[in-house]
């Protein structure tokens, strides 16, 4: 059995279509939850939030899926047209991505796992027990709410996300989920990931001492002040799927086909063209395109079977 030391060097062994799906996934859950942690564990792609959240693994006729055996029960009915074990889903190759159905694993896994002790975002906690403090009374003078959330505690107002803080290995770290909105006069925060970070931002301390609590306030009642007056990042739609290549062809060859496919909606529209567009091969995107065309003509979308 071969042995990866990351995602990267895992989805590397595969090609085609096997590759661009496990790319997929990783994409999905990365999305849903982009607090998780990237590892390999049992020899599989694995992500972890306050423990394993998730394992998924491809195999020669189906992708496996591992959120443990409390989720599969709980979502038995969901899981009804899927093999399962104990602890492991079948998701066959020849459907579609069931991303739906797969948010609501991670849902559950999420909500389970609100109940564990300290995970990824307390592990170094214990080397930062000044930081910790100095933070903590900071905020338990002010109007932020705690809870928990994704594994850690999130300090919220009105029910809008405002920040957050940990310790790491090599620093402690103070967030603010609108930090992009924020002054930031003394010119301290930072974006942990230049590609992928809109809004969030961090400013890293690399002791308790460097922490100048007036500096911190001033932070603080700013970020505040932004969910008082109702001011927020605004996440900008991607454009619309424009229906393109071989899809757009077939389609524009049967007036029946093309007048059902413009009645759906336009997030059905994009399922069918992101679906056609994932295969590498053109004789797999005839194939796919073969299996949704009834789906089409009947008003339905690609992955209305896996809604409830």
């Amino acid at each position: 059995m071969s042995s990866f030391s990351n995602i990267d060097e895992y989805i590397a062994g595969f090609d085609g279509d096997k590759k661009t799906l496990l790319q997929n996934i990783r994409q999905l859950i990365k999305d849903f939850v982009p607090e998780a942690k990237e590892t390999i564990n049992y020899n599989m792609p694995t992500y972890r939030l306050n423990g394993n959240l998730i394992h998924f693994a491809m195999f020669k006729n189906h992708l496996g899926l591992y959120p443990g055996p409390d989720t599969i029960n709980h979502l038995k009915e969901d899981l009804i047209n899927f093999k399962t074990t104990k602890g492991a889903i079948q998701i066959p190759l020849d459907i579609p991505l069931p991303k739906d159905l797969i948010q609501k694993i991670l849902l559950h896994k999420i909500d389970l796992m609100k109940d564990q002790k300290a995970g990824e975002w307390t592990k170094y906690n214990g080397n930062w027990a000044e930081a910790n403090e100095k933070i903590t009374q900071i905020i338990n003078n002010t109007v932020l709410k705690k809870e928990f959330k994704w594994g850690g505690d999130v300090y919220t107002y009105k029910k809008k996300n405002v920040l957050a803080f940990s310790g790491f290995k090599n620093h402690f770290a103070l967030w603010f989920y609108n930090g992009v909105l924020l002054q930031d006069k003394y010119n301290v925060l930072v974006n942990a990931n230049e590609e992928k970070t809109k809004a969030l931002r961090q400013w890293r301390f690399n002791s308790a001492d460097e922490i100048d609590v007036e500096k911190v306030k001033q932070y603080i009642e700013e970020a505040i002040n932004l969910v008082e007056n109702g001011i927020e990042f605004k996440f900008e739609k991607p454009a619309p799927k424009e229906l393109n290549g071989l899809l757009k062809d077939i389609l524009n060859q049967d007036d029946t086909l093309f007048t059902s496919f413009n009645t759906l909606s336009k997030s059905k529209q994009k399922e069918y063209i992101e679906y056609i567009e994932e295969a590498k091969q053109e004789k797999t995107k005839l194939s796919r395109i073969e299996k949704i065309k009834p789906l089409i003509l009947d008003g339905k979308g690609l992955n209305d079977k896996y809604r409830k």
